[in-house]
């Protein structure tokens, strides 16, 4: 069988392979394309801070207000930032300044407030007037710019003679009032002479 004979075999079947990359050709070209991965919906941070510090000064141009973190980590899908280990500290010309630390917190999307989670410790620091104060607690609500702190947790406060648990609190920092709202105990140990 020579050349001429066996394309005459093949020579029908071109139409049919034809046929079939043209139908394979169209085929690719109706198939949806495959979804791209939507980064802005993946929770990934766009912006990571080590050591963070940030001031903010009273009309004086002295630090009213100084929040500090190991790490601060700001998410664009929820516009949220997280904060490892957070410091805060809030001055006032009047009063001992006050600390509060945490092992993690948050700050709201628009940046005034701040939350703070497990292993909350707030001091106090001592006065001529007063004793160093500690605030222990699990979840910690701060409003800077108004002032006030607050939380719906269990809190244990000591002093230099007072032991206090309750549950719920509300403090001014400005007025430094600090209001227990339910199941406050107390026990009170009187100096040694």
């Amino acid at each position: 069988m020579n050349f001429s004979s066996r394309a005459r075999y093949w020579l029908p079947l071109l139409p049919l392979f034809g046929l079939l990359g043209a139908t394979y050709w169209l085929n690719q070209q109706v198939l949806p394309v495959p979804d791209k991965p939507d980064s802005s919906k993946r929770h990934d941070p766009d912006a990571i801070v080590e050591n963070f510090s940030a001031t903010k000064l009273n009309e004086q141009g002295a630090p009213s207000f100084i929040m500090a973190a190991k790490k601060m980590l700001h998410y664009p899908d929820d516009d949220s930032t997280t904060l490892e280990v957070p410091r805060i500290t809030i001055f006032s010309a009047e009063h001992p300044a006050i600390h509060a630390i945490a092992k993690r917190g948050t700050i709201s999307s628009k940046g005034d407030e701040i939350f703070l989670h497990d292993d909350v410790e707030v001091l106090r620091e001592a006065s001529a007037k007063q004793d160093e104060l500690a605030l222990q607690t699990g979840y910690l609500h701060i409003i800077p710019d108004q002032n006030l702190t607050n939380t719906d947790q269990p809190v244990t406060i000591t002093d230099a003679h007072t032991t206090v648990h309750a549950t719920g609190m509300e403090m001014d920092s400005k007025t430094r009032t600090l209001k227990l709202l339910s199941r406050v105990n107390s026990e009170y140990v009187p100096a040694k002479q």
